[in-house]
Formats: structure tokens, C-alpha cells, sequence
């Protein structure tokens, strides 16, 4: 089969490598679609790990089922799958309590060493995976393509949960990429007021598609003031970073109304983590400060459902799709901001 190895910093090179083998208590599956991520595009830009000699990216896949261990009886030869990258160890103090995505010692497949990705033309799918990772049967009628993106909508609607957005809030969201459009798009399907805050005209083009109430270029204008303008006064209910922009970070808190949520979605460079918040604001006015990183794994279900009934606008989102022989070009596409979702369709999808 072939597979795309990550080499070097922004390098794929494709090889010709052996079928994997199939896992007793596991299984194999036939990729047809694998989506690039903004975590992908960083790791790209870093390379691959020390010593490894490349690594097999991809951690948003969605397959078929070609081969299953003699261990494994839950699934079948034909089920269509879709795959998220966590894999928790359900021993540590948070597994114990269902806080999975804090797991001690959580692992990713398409990201840590040992847990190949997606982008190949197979991938294996390990009995650990299927126990304590994120594996759950396609609806009927779903594609693969839609299927490739249920993970990304994982953390938008685990972030929407904790906020409790609900109908007649507002809700801002700093940055216009794959993330902030879905972002933007599930506030409104619950009932918020949408404002987005976006520096790139080509995003901001993007993101009309979406239809957020009001539409911010933080360069040309006071988006703080144009947020307490929009709420009379008041400030949001929610402001959500979606981009991996300190500064966004400290303007957030004070665009938030006294009371409301603020929402770190985007980590930044880990070679820079540092942010400046002001504790005053925060203490005089009891903001919620708080990080939003992956999801319950019930949040893969359930978004596997929102995109077969059409509630997820998953067209609008995936904007590219390239062959895994041009993995380079559709990394390249994804990282200079002029596409949303963009997905490598390893294998044509039967009409």
C-alpha cells in the first residue's frame, strides 16, 4: 500500500510499505477520507519527531472495514467507521471520572509515535484503540468525506456544552479558521447572536458563508468597542479564541459582559504559551476563564449524527479535497490560510 511519511519540516514523502498486519483484537480498515488539521499543519511546520524516520500523519479518518482479528467481535467486514485520535488509559485519577481528554497519559493516533495515522491507503485500528479511543459506526447515508470532519465538530460542540450557549446570548468568536466557522455556525443553530473577529480579508470572505450577525477586521476597527456597541454596553456572553493568538487572549477578556465565559479553543505556540489577562477584570466582574481542549468521546456519536441529519453545514467547511499523492499541495493549501477544511480522499467513494 502506499503511505505518506512526514520526513522533515514541511516534507511528505510517499512510500510503497507492506499492508499492516491485522490486529488480533482489532481491526483494518480502507481509508477514504483523512482531514488536515490545525495541529497537523504546526507539526508539519516543526517536522517529525528526533530519530523517527518519518511519521504517518492523521488523526481525522473515516474508512471501511477490510479485516478483522479473531479476538475482535464487535465489528464486521464491510462496517463504515469514523476514527478520532484520543486514546486514554482508563486508570488514572481523571479517566476514573470520565474526564477523558485529561487522561495522565493520553496518546494520538496520527501523532504519537507508535499510533500511525490515517494518511494511508490502510490503516490498523488496534483493540486499545477501539476499547479507549474514539471509534463509532457511521450513520447510513453519511459519506466519508462528512465522516472525516465529525472529529473537528467534537471539540466545537464539547465547547458549546460547557458554555451553555442557549438562545439570545452572544457570542464572539476570535479567528475565522476551520474551527471559528464551525464555531460560528453552532452558536446560531443554538439560538445566539454570532459576532467574529477575523484579520485576514480572505477569511472574513469565508466565513460570510456562515452567516454570523456581525463580521470584524480587529485591524481596522476597535473590536472591543464594536462588541460592547453591538451588546449595548454590556459585552458578550461568550468569547471564544479560535486561533493560536495571545493577544486575541487578552482582548477577550474584555470584550466578556461581567459574569460571562471566556473560552481558550486555540493553544498557542509552545515555544511561547505566555498570555497577559487582566486580574482585575476578572476578579471584579467574576469572569470564567477557562481552557477548551478535545472532548468526551460521546461528543464523536453525537456529532456523527449531526452531520447525517444536515445540521452541521459540512459543505460550506470543506473547501479542498487532494489525492494522497498530493499531500504536499494540500498541506501547502491548508497552511496559507486561503482554504477552510481541507481533506486527502485516499480512495474514490462507491456512488
Amino acid at each position: 500500500m502506499k503511505a505518506a511519511y512526514l520526513t522533515e519540516p514541511k516534507t511528505f514523502e510517499l512510500r510503497d510499505v507492506a499492508d499492516p498486519a491485522v490486529p488480533d483484537d482489532g481491526l483494518v480498515i480502507d481509508v477514504l477520507a483523512c482531514g488536515i488539521c490545525g495541529s497537523d499543519i504546526r507539526r508539519w511546520k516543526e517536522g517529525p519527531p528526533a530519530g523517527s524516520g518519518g511519521v504517518v500523519p492523521g488523526h481525522e479518518a473515516a474508512g471501511v472495514v477490510i479485516a478483522v482479528g479473531g479476538d475482535c467481535s464487535e465489528y464486521a467486514v464491510g462496517d463504515n467507521l469514523a476514527v478520532g485520535p484520543d486514546v486514554h488509559c482508563s486508570r488514572c485519577y481523571y479517566c476514573q471520572r470520565g474526564m477523558y481528554n485529561l487522561c495522565d497519559d493520553l496518546r494520538f493516533v496520527g501523532i504519537t509515535p507508535g499510533y500511525p495515522g490515517g494518511f494511508a491507503q490502510k490503516m490498523a485500528v488496534t483493540g486499545e484503540i477501539l476499547v479507549d479511543g474514539i471509534v463509532h459506526r457511521m450513520p447510513e447515508g453519511l459519506s466519508f468525506k462528512h465522516a472525516a470532519i465529525s472529529e473537528l465538530c467534537c471539540s466545537i460542540l464539547s465547547t458549546h456544552h460547557k458554555a451553555q450557549t442557549q438562545p439570545g446570548d452572544t457570542v464572539v468568536v476570535l479567528g475565522a479558521g476551520p474551527a471559528g466557522c464551525l464555531l460560528t455556525a453552532m452558536a446560531k443553530r443554538r439560538g445566539a447572536r454570532t459576532v467574529v473577529c477575523e484579520p485576514a480579508s480572505m477569511r472574513r470572505e469565508m466565513v460570510e458563508r456562515f452567516e454570523p450577525d456581525l463580521i470584524l477586521d480587529p485591524v481596522e476597527c476597535d473590536a472591543t468597542r464594536a462588541v460592547k456597541d453591538f451588546t449595548k454596553g454590556i459585552g458578550a456572553d461568550v468569547v471564544i479564541c479560535a486561533n493560536p493568538v495571545a493577544q486575541t487572549q487578552t482582548q477577550a477578556v474584555n470584550m466578556v459582559r461581567k459574569a460571562g465565559k471566556v473560552f481558550l479553543f486555540g493553544g498557542l505556540p509552545k515555544a511561547d504559551p505566555m498570555t497577559t489577562l487582566d486580574s482585575n477584570v476578572i476578579h471584579y466582574g467574576e469572569i470564567e476563564v477557562m481552557g477548551a481542549f478535545s472532548y468526551h468521546p460521546t461528543m464523536h456519536g453525537l456529532a456523527l449524527d449531526l452531520l447525517s441529519q444536515g445540521s452541521i453545514p459540512a459543505d460550506f467547511l470543506i473547501t479542498h479535497t487532494f489525492d494522497l499523492a498530493q499531500i504536499n499541495e494540500a498541506y501547502e493549501t491548508a497552511s496559507e490560510g486561503k482554504a477552510l477544511k481541507v481533506l486527502i480522499a485516499i480512495k474514490k467513494e462507491e456512488s
